[in-house]
């Protein structure tokens, strides 16, 4: 069986532009993209902190070390600068490799500087 399931993730990046006649996309720090291993023209998911919003579309490279996250197009209706987003990219796992599999997830501070990697979520407690 096939699994759909989180390969990456850029945590609580702050969105810097959000351009609407830009052709579609989403322009992500190229370091943020090499740490994370999400691949440009990659499809991405982002969830709005702010606002609630989610929606798909795909990663482009900005430059590195630039701290930008600008959400293009369409979907610049969804996300304005200063929100707060969280970038993931999925994958498809064979189920019988789940237990080796660790995701790439990137943490980042409010000027969209790495902070810290993981490849794993803590258990929530209660």
């Amino acid at each position: 069986m096939q699994l759909t399931v989180l390969k990456a993730k850029i945590h609580r990046a702050s969105v810097t532009h959000a351009e609407l006649h830009y052709e579609g996309s989403c322009a992500i720090d190229g370091r943020l993209l090499d740490l994370s291993g999400i691949r440009e023209y990659e499809q991405v998911h982002i969830y709005n902190i702010n606002n609630g919003e989610r929606f798909v579309t795909y990663a482009i490279r900005a430059e590195e070390g630039s701290g930008i996250i600008s959400v293009n197009g369409a979907a610049a209706h969804k996300a304005s600068p200063g929100d707060l987003v969280i970038i993931c990219a999925y994958g498809m796992l064979d189920e019988a490799k789940m237990a080796e599999f660790k995701p790439k997830l990137v943490y980042v501070d409010r000027q969209n500087r790495l902070t810290h990697t993981n490849d794993s979520i803590p258990a929530q407690a209660a």
